[in-house]
């Protein structure tokens, strides 16, 4: 077995990076795939809450570093998901704790016993998200349509390229499509036009999310959340087929694009 490892990752924080992994890992699992998802945000890790897995940490990537244990003695099995499983950070630790050369050999042994490994990346441009993305293939950049976040994306997806990583795809969470309509917010083709990479996901602004968040179970288990559907269309495209893209009637907006290409590309 050799994994497919993603770097989940952004340029801004609170985009939605980790609810985007831990849905992805548990559709992809669903899918019949052998998945883990890894918490590479030393010292803020939040993937155990999403996942619903908080209470039954033991032993974290560190710990395994650090020789105080196995690298599978790390592994939390979902029990509601067959073959989902989550390795946890160190919640007391900075972000140096974990270094790149260190991260390429965990995925290594991970692609051994996987089919996909997803890394939840801490936000940013600094060492931590350097090191977390080490090892790692290919990139799924996550964002929402603000100024701020697109232009955070912007340069995270320059420091994805100069490592080589390939596919980097985007997904563009949280789009409010009578927002965009009003022109007050970026539609998805102005992302697109703007990040220039291939576009893998438009997820809705759903606040089933918040919901799903707080009691640690992932959207994709629900048959009927928009955000939960938009994750296992994703989880889909990555694995190859072909699925049509949600009609979230959010496109264009308009007059605004302009202004916003400018401050963000400085011209």
């Amino acid at each position: 077995m050799t994994a497919r490892v993603i770097v989940v990752t952004s340029g801004k924080g609170g985009v939605g990076k980790t609810t985007a992994t831990a849905n992805l890992a548990a559709a992809l699992a669903n899918m019949g795939k052998r998945v883990v998802a890894v918490d590479g945000d030393v010292g803020l890790r939040n993937l155990d809450v999403i996942m619903g897995l908080e209470n039954r940490i033991v032993y974290t990537l560190i710990d395994a570093l650090e020789g105080t244990c196995r690298l599978n003695q790390t592994f939390i099995r979902d029990k509601r998901i067959e073959n989902l499983f989550m390795i946890p950070t160190a919640q007391s630790r900075t972000k140096d704790a974990v270094t790149a050369e260190q991260m390429i050999e965990v995925c290594g042994e991970l692609r051994k016993e996987f089919d996909y490994v997803l890394i939840d990346s801490p936000a940013g441009i600094e060492a931590g998200f350097r090191n977390s993305a080490a090892g790692a293939d290919e990139a799924l950049v996550v964002t929402t349509p603000e100024v701020s976040a697109v232009r955070d994306a912007d340069r995270i997806i320059g420091l994805l390229e100069s490592m080589d990583k390939s596919p980097i795809r985007l997904i563009v969470n949280r789009i409010r499509p009578h927002m965009v309509k009003k022109g007050d917010m970026l539609g998805v083709s102005d992302v697109l036009d703007i990040l220039a990479i291939d576009l893998i996901g438009m997820v809705p602004d759903d606040e089933a999310v918040v919901t799903s968040s707080n009691k640690g179970e992932p959207l994709v288990l629900s048959q009927s959340t928009p955000a939960g559907i938009a994750f296992r269309n994703i989880a889909s495209r990555i694995e190859g087929k072909d699925v049509p893209f949600m009609n979230l009637d959010a496109t264009d907006s308009g007059g605004l694009f302009g202004i916003i290409r400018r401050a963000i590309l400085g011209h």
